[in-house]
């Protein structure tokens, strides 16, 4: 490959599409980008109204981010521009902020230098390289995560397909609510809501390929709009305003911007992560790249950007992807379709989308959500390893009932006390020759494999440090305590020893005077050249005794060999006849 090309397409990896584009794509991305728009225009509306803002602020802030992660982001399907969580966090950020420069009526303008200092932080991570933090992110915690968003997607739309006020400031209290109401439901909306709903998966149950949501949300538009369901009590989107936004520098006044950086860093943790996390769903078993650090420049500029058209903050959307995903979508030239269909509904178009019902947009959420629940994914989880799966829920639960930040920081410290517990208590054990397979293997995986008299070949799988130093010891001398035969050399295999700390170099000192004190030599084979140069320093080396350090496990066995000989005048048994004649 040219390497100039790859330095551009690694940075505009949205051109890099294009130059690749395949014509059986564009179908998918212009159904996908008119499935979209006609979703997100109501949905970013009712954002900016969450973040204490106009309406249309909403549509002006999908505008430039859409653009500008189309260029700059790895993704393909992910959908950026107002999101829920974000959204929330900026009416609290500002609201706290607004007293102290100028009153309410600097909201917007506090509102749109927020969204730079998002941006900017962003920025700021891109380039001291901060991303490689998302690998604290396992696979359990993004299907627990997943499975989280897709019951908050499903809670945030139950007010919308029952035309209840459902109320309160936790997702439990707006189920509690939603129960203690639920018998005072509008029936024609439920009737309508449950209707989509069926109908979106009947139709990708039999035609997963059709453009089902499209179909389906034309179709309900067009039976209110003919029948005039409205008078039933129906909730439509109802008037759309029109008209772009002009871009201009928001006034900072007398801003405190040293009091606006908290709010921007944690606005700018949970849509990364955020971005990350959705982006890596959808990459999975696609062949796609997510390059957390060239989402930070993608997610810092959509924010930059957005600021400067009198928007708010941004990140991605769950529900948004996971449309454009069952719409068809192939690449981010759905979005693209999406933002172009935004702008003729500020211009021209926003008629035609007056009439779609709430109803209807409510059903599709949740059959978006339940596209993100992968039962299957869950039982491989839980096959697995019973920790993980206890990881996956416990960050469902978080996410759910403590929001995205808290549900994402409470996974990642399970996930790393699971890591730690690992790999402070790692698998240990003795090796012998199997009849009749070459090399030596674990003689618990292999119950006919016989050690070789006098000789205990022990295997740590793990890197030697203080937190398993003290284990590492307790197992050594068991292995010692539980040979049938008496010990004569304790032969250690440093194949997976690749790093060692000072706690972990003393407590092989520690075993090596507690070996010869029983009179065994210790030995280390499978010695890499990182590990020889950390033990160097120490004086380890010398007092173990280079001779007594092997590159490969059949010297060292070989060099048993022929000391024991040289001792008892006899081979050891054990011990195969191509280790003794190679």
């Amino acid at each position: 490959m040219n390497p100039k090309r790859a330095v551009w397409e690694r940075y505009l990896p949205g051109v890099a599409a294009l130059v690749h584009y395949r014509r059986s794509w564009l179908r998918g991305d212009l159904l996908a980008g008119v499935t979209v728009a006609a979703y997100l225009v109501p949905q970013v509306m009712a954002y900016a109204v969450i973040a204490g803002l106009p309406a249309v602020v909403g549509l002006w802030s999908i505008l430039l981010p859409m653009v500008i992660y189309f260029f700059l982001g790895t993704s393909r399907k992910l959908s950026i521009g107002p999101e829920s969580t974000t959204a929330l966090m900026t009416a609290a950020g500002v609201g706290a902020l607004v007293g102290a420069a100028g009153g309410p009526e600097r909201y917007a303008e506090v509102a749109a230098i927020l969204a730079i200092a998002v941006g900017i932080v962003c920025l700021v991570g891109f380039v001291t390289r901060l991303g490689f933090l998302t690998s604290l992110l396992s696979r359990p915690v993004l299907i627990g995560y997943l499975i989280g968003i897709a019951l908050l997607m499903i809670v945030s739309q139950l007010g919308k397909v029952t035309q209840l006020e459902v109320e309160g400031e936790s997702t439990w209290d707006n189920v509690v609510s939603f129960a203690g109401q639920v018998g005072q439901a509008h029936l024609p909306t439920v009737l309508l809501s449950a209707s989509v709903l069926i109908l979106l998966f009947l139709t990708y149950w039999r035609f997963p390929k059709a453009p089902s949501a499209l179909l389906v949300l034309l179709l309900a538009g067009a039976v209110v709009a003919i029948f005039h369901l409205e008078r039933l009590g129906l909730d439509v989107i109802g008037e759309v305003p029109r008209g772009l936004p002009e871009p201009r520098v928001p006034d900072l006044g007398d801003l405190d911007l040293w009091a606006l950086l908290p709010f921007a860093v944690g606005i700018a943790i949970v849509g990364f992560s955020d971005n990350i996390l959705t982006g890596r769903a959808f990459a999975s078993g696609r062949g796609e790249v997510i390059d957390s650090n060239q989402e930070l420049l993608a997610l810092g500029t959509a924010n930059v950007a957005t600021g400067f058209l009198q928007g708010f903050p941004v990140s991605s959307s769950g529900s948004r992807t996971v449309l454009a995903d069952t719409a068809g979508a192939k690449t981010q030239v759905y979005s693209l379709v999406a933002m172009l269909m935004v702008v003729l509904v500020l211009l021209f178009a926003g008629p035609v989308l007056e009439s779609f019902p709430d109803a209807a947009l409510g059903a599709l959420v949740i059959f978006a959500a339940t596209r993100l629940i992968d039962v299957a994914e869950l039982r491989r989880i839980g096959r697995f390893r019973a920790s993980e799966l206890f990881i996956t829920a416990v960050t469902t639960v978080t996410v759910v009932m403590f929001g995205v930040l808290i549900g994402i920081g409470v996974a990642i410290a399970l996930s790393l006390l699971d890591l730690i517990r690992r790999i402070t208590t790692p698998h240990a054990d003795i090796l012998g020759y199997a009849p009749g397979v070459a090399g030596m293997h674990s003689m618990h995986d292999y119950p006919d494999a016989v050690p070789v008299r006098g000789l205990v070949v022990f295997r740590y799988d793990s890197p030697l440090f203080f937190a398993n130093a003290e284990n590492f010891l307790e197992q050594a001398e068991q292995a010692v305590v539980d040979s049938e035969q008496p010990v004569e050399w304790f032969l250690i295999n440093a194949e997976a020893n690749t790093e060692i700390d000072l706690t972990a170099v003393d407590m092989l000192e520690e075993l090596r005077i507690r070996l010869e004190e029983r009179g065994i030599t210790l030995a280390l084979a499978r010695v890499k050249q990182d590990l020889h140069r950390q033990l160097e320093p120490t004086g380890f080396i010398d007092r173990i005794g280079e001779e007594n350090i092997f590159a490969t496990l059949p010297t060292a066995v070989r060099e048993y060999a022929r000391r024991y000989h040289e001792k008892h005048g006899q081979w050891p048994d054990g011990v195969p006849g191509y280790i003794l004649n190679p």
